[in-house]
């Protein structure tokens, strides 16, 4: 890895913003476990967002199927398709250039079989253009991992909350408490890292339980509400920046107040349009007065019979 990429605050890029000098491989995110770096992960599903979460250093985009709550207006992440997370994929792909870029397989993309799941993670790469895929489940995805690694894909699990099960879980509930609960995770945990998963995402656990995984896996774990002790964190995007005011997770911190700044924006707009304020010289087009002269005087003439 780079001496830039070790240094992960260097202002050299956009707006003071690190600059990343290479695209970041699997390999090279592997690799951040050992050396004791922590990984960034961060959502994006459009270009516009993915240019500028790629801009400010974070390690890995992931394009989630959160996106169909935060984009698409559904109220939770079941209804997204294949077709709806490959479109966005590839959007995010034409905005990014040096984050590792993983694509979110929606609820109905893999449940049926490994070689569906196959047929799905495919699209992911050759037609939207990502490094890999991250598939929600413990044991009963381990053949499917295994299948998708073996044809050269690789793939982020997700254990803990999979929000994909929402419905049989109750909600949107903290898991693992129990120690049968958290015992079963971690042999989940276990069995992904020897299907081949290279990372594993760990989603609304207690963070002793994380805490264990971590210590127990070679390869990195990333944590939403699990607590300090990953080898990254991961947030939505929108929750980061306050665009998606009707939830706010426990686990979620707000950097910044965007929504409230858009809002307002948009209220100036509407103001000024209605006040006769906008636009203004300094925002329309003149024309040469010769020109201009010309253009009335040919109205001015009789139309031609």
């Amino acid at each position: 890895m780079s001496e830039k990429l070790e240094r992960p605050h260097e202002p050299t890029g956009y707006g003071g913003a690190p600059s990343l000098p290479k695209k970041l491989t699997v390999p090279d995110v592997v690799a951040m476990k050992k050396d004791g770096r922590r990984i960034t992960m961060m959502t994006a599903s459009d270009v516009g967002f993915a240019r500028l979460v790629d801009r400010s250093g974070i390690v890995v985009i992931l394009v989630g199927d959160s996106a169909g709550m935060v984009m698409l207006g559904y109220p939770t992440t079941v209804p997204v398709t294949t077709d709806d997370m490959v479109r966005m994929a590839a959007s995010v792909a034409r905005g990014a250039s040096h984050a590792l870029l993983v694509g979110d397989m929606p609820f109905g993309s893999y449940q049926t079989g490994p070689q569906d799941a196959l047929r799905s993670a495919v699209r992911f790469l050759k037609e939207a253009g990502m490094d890999a895929v991250k598939i929600e489940g413990g044991h009963e995805t381990v053949d499917t991992v295994r299948t998708l690694v073996e044809n050269g894909i690789s793939v982020m699990a997700h254990v803990g909350l999979t929000p994909q099960r929402v419905a049989m879980l109750g909600g949107f509930k903290t898991q693992a408490r129990t120690a049968r609960a958290a015992r079963r995770l971690v042999e989940d945990a276990l069995a992904l890292e020897d299907a081949g998963a290279f990372s594993i995402v760990l989603e609304s656990i207690p963070s002793p339980v994380a805490e264990i995984v971590t210590q127990r896996l070679h390869i990195p774990t990333i944590g939403i509400g699990a607590g300090p002790s990953c080898d990254g964190q991961v947030l939505v995007l929108h929750d980061v920046l306050g665009l998606f005011g009707e939830f706010k997770p426990k686990f979620a911190k707000r950097y910044a107040d965007v929504g409230s700044a858009v809002v307002e924006a948009l209220r100036a707009f509407d103001t000024d349009v209605r006040t006769g304020v906008f636009p203004d010289e300094e925002h329309s087009f003149a024309m040469k007065p010769a020109e201009l002269d010309a253009l009335k005087e040919s109205l001015a003439r009789p139309k031609a019979v």
